[in-house]
């Protein structure tokens, strides 16, 4: 797979209601949760884009953009076409663009790279990780040809990511985990609580 036709996309427009902050900005271990999976990701595109509608904070670099959604309330899915808009509107020469979100502080560049090796273009233009039985939705791969797909169906109401994926045919890179789950999200104070006793018994 050429990496150089993929555009790397951390979601960072939600409202992390549960949290009751942005979660992309909490620090865990005096590093705030959007940089662990900047850190992770950044070498792997030419470019990342950070898609977030809060004035937020990350580790500067040349290698990325941040912009607003194209508009509020569409969920993740809004983010991505958000993010195909983007390819679109600045003559971008990526074919697919790979999402990351912003609350998993565990995931690791070699899960990145072992998904990849696991994906064959040609059965699909979505793919989603699952792992121990857990589908992951926003660790995705999708190809800029869903654009008018993508924004036909978040017309018509869609937006359940999950849903969507179906309609469309996801196909599903199966992975597995023996240690801690790479793949924990932090959704509450609860989470993050757990998050720092994971760390620093990792």
């Amino acid at each position: 797979m050429d990496h150089s036709k993929i555009l790397g996309v951390v979601l960072a427009g939600g409202k992390s209601l549960r949290f009751g902050e942005d979660k992309s900005q909490v620090k865990l271990k005096d590093k705030s949760l959007i940089d662990y999976v900047l850190s992770e990701v950044i070498d792997e595109f030419k470019e990342l884009l950070i898609i977030s509608n809060n004035s937020i904070k990350f580790q500067k670099s040349e290698k990325i953009s941040v912009i607003k959604d194209f508009k509020n309330n569409l969920g993740p899915l809004g983010g991505v076409l958000t993010a195909m808009k983007w390819i679109k509107d600045n003559n971008k020469d990526y074919q697919w663009i790979s999402t990351f979100p912003t609350d998993t502080p565990f995931f690791k560049k070699q899960i990145l790279k072992d998904f990849y090796d696991k994906v064959s273009l040609q059965k699909s233009k979505l793919f989603f990780i699952k792992s121990n039985n857990t589908r992951h939705n926003i660790f995705g791969l999708w190809s800029i040809d869903l654009i008018d797909k993508l924004e036909d169906d978040l017309n018509k109401g869609n937006r359940k990511v999950e849903d969507w994926a179906d309609s469309v045919g996801v196909e599903i890179i199966n992975m597995k985990f023996d240690k801690n789950d790479p793949f924990f999200n932090i959704n509450t104070k609860e989470d993050l609580e757990e998050a720092k006793v994971n760390l620093l018994n990792d």
